[in-house]
């Protein structure tokens, strides 16, 4: 506890606070800060403790962070968190930082039979999209698939009256500047949560083939795990991508609009494949309870130079195996090359 000394007395930060109403400090000073000040508010006496702590502050911080949450499904469960939505905002605001691998992974660890995803996209602070998606992990398709998640349907699409583009490449500028996401994934049994969205777009990129759309993604990278990839034994470390892709298109006519037609999350390994769906479930499990959080405002120029990390390595990997393949076919021609030739010989001279 805090306190500073006078000469005739030792005055401490709740003698401070309690002469101020706890109506005004809940009313008038509370309510205007962010999650991150609210949690540093709570720390300076018992008394702020107490009264930073109160679940109706925090209710109104997320919805606010996250208007997804509102759903009345999702806030029931989010109501069912250890300490409600504070426990919700500490999962779910950080950052992801998930770089190291457990030294023993449980092999008959519980997973979960459902995963809620919570999407909110912002273009310039402006809400676009707010949208919630239950995904059914307990079926054998889902393990057997390939892990893919739509938000919308193939021919639905969300307008976007704020995203007014641009021009050549000052759309793409425009977007990786100003569009963020946030996508939540919550499990309602363990009662834990975590953003795998990197918050701004890691990448934005122009689709020529179809014509005026761009796609901007958002990915974070997490540590994979050596059966996923089937390199087990291997000494090199495992990565996988978890990426969230947003396409949005814009009408030919000048000052067209802009629809936000496509938004999906996969998960990728270092050799470009698609984890299962239970390979995903299993990292994104992993990442959920044991994943370190770091600050947010720490998370979007450091999440860009990872991706390109991922990128470079996944790069070098296949340069490699490339190689690999080609030593190998050239052995291949030389061994049939030789028996051709020892054939021939043995007819004509044996």
């Amino acid at each position: 506890m805090s306190s500073y000394s006078s000469s005739s007395s030792t005055v401490t930060v709740d003698d401070d606070i309690s002469a101020v109403p706890q109506d005004v400090i809940q009313t008038h000073i509370l309510t205007r800060l962010d999650g991150p000040a609210l949690a540093a508010t709570s720390c300076a006496s018992s008394q702020l403790h107490a009264l930073s702590t109160q679940d109706d502050l925090w209710r109104q911080i997320c919805t606010a962070t996250w208007p997804s949450i509102t759903d009345e499904n999702i806030s029931r469960v989010v109501s069912t968190f250890p300490a409600g939505h504070r426990s919700f905002f500490s999962d779910a605001f950080p950052a992801l930082d998930h770089l190291r691998q457990p030294s023993e992974r449980n092999p008959d660890r519980h997973l979960p039979n459902e995963l809620v995803s919570c999407v909110d996209i912002h273009y310039k602070n402006a809400l676009i999209v707010s949208k919630t998606h239950v995904i059914e992990t307990a079926t054998a398709w889902f393990y057997a698939a390939p892990l893919r998640v739509d938000l919308f349907d193939s021919k639905d699409s969300v307008l976007a009256p704020t995203l007014h583009g641009g021009e050549g490449d000052t759309w793409l500028k425009d977007l990786e500047e100003n569009l963020t996401l946030s996508w939540i994934l919550i499990d309602p049994v363990k009662k834990r949560a975590v953003n795998i969205s990197s918050g701004r777009a890691v990448a934005v990129e122009r689709q020529w083939s179809a014509g005026d759309v761009l796609r901007a993604r958002f990915a974070t990278i997490m540590a994979g795990d050596y059966n996923s990839s089937g390199r087990s034994g291997s000494s090199e470390m495992e990565y996988v991508k978890c990426e969230v892709a947003v396409t949005c298109v814009r009408s030919k006519e000048k000052g067209g609009e802009v629809h936000v037609r496509e938004v999906s999350m996969q998960v990728e390994d270092m050799e470009g494949r698609s984890l299962s769906g239970r390979d995903s479930l299993v990292i994104l499990q992993e990442a959920m309870e044991n994943g370190k959080r770091r600050k947010r405002g720490e998370g979007g120029q450091n999440g860009k130079v990872r991706y390109e990390e991922f990128t470079e390595r996944k790069r070098v990997r296949k340069e490699k195996k490339d190689k690999r393949e080609r030593v190998l076919d050239m052995a291949c021609i030389c061994v049939g090359v030789s028996v051709f030739f020892a054939l021939w010989f043995f007819i004509l001279y044996v």
